[in-house]
């Protein structure tokens, strides 16, 4: 039987620094507006390599973001964390430095934000951004499957001397 119980703080830090992309949601004249994501985690903050774009236009009217991560094995394993904090866009040039160090770590490409560039009726440079969420809370759930770990206790047929 497969239950759903709440991840420990730990196991949410533990999933963070493991898993490197996630979805992104924040929110527009009360519309919601969700985008897959790289990111690096580094104890305090989630930094987000990006382009000037949606998200950042979004965010520096309404800094509350939810980011979501998850680690899916298949139906019956997986776990998912939701952090819910307020996004900035990183200004000062040592902490840009360190976040997209921390970021290339994960991903060293950089992709998708450096590999686009738009064209419709007019061509928009890809001008860099970087996001650093601070979390104000991490939850998370997992999948636990009972009949694989609590196997009932079955005595033996004969009397333990005998064995």
């Amino acid at each position: 039987m497969i239950e759903v119980e709440d991840m420990r703080h730990s196991e949410i830090i533990a999933l963070l620094k493991e898993i490197d992309y996630g979805h992104l949601g924040c929110s527009e004249n009360g519309q919601p507006y969700i985008v897959p994501v790289h990111f690096a985690y580094d104890e305090h903050y989630i930094y987000v390599y990006t382009t000037e774009g949606k998200k950042t236009e979004i965010i520096r009217s309404n800094p509350h973001v939810c980011l979501q991560v998850e680690k899916v094995h298949d139906n019956r394993n997986w776990k998912s964390v939701l952090i819910r904090g307020t996004a900035a866009i990183v200004d000062d040039p040592a902490e840009r430095d360190k976040a997209v160090e921390l970021i290339a770590e994960v991903n060293p490409t950089l992709t998708p934000a450096v590999s686009i560039r738009w064209m419709d009726s007019w061509v928009r440079e890809n001008i860099e951004a970087i996001l650093r969420i601070a979390p104000d809370t991490l939850t998370g759930r997992a999948s636990v499957n009972k009949s694989e770990t609590e196997k009932p206790f079955v005595p033996t047929a004969k009397p333990f001397e005998e064995i």
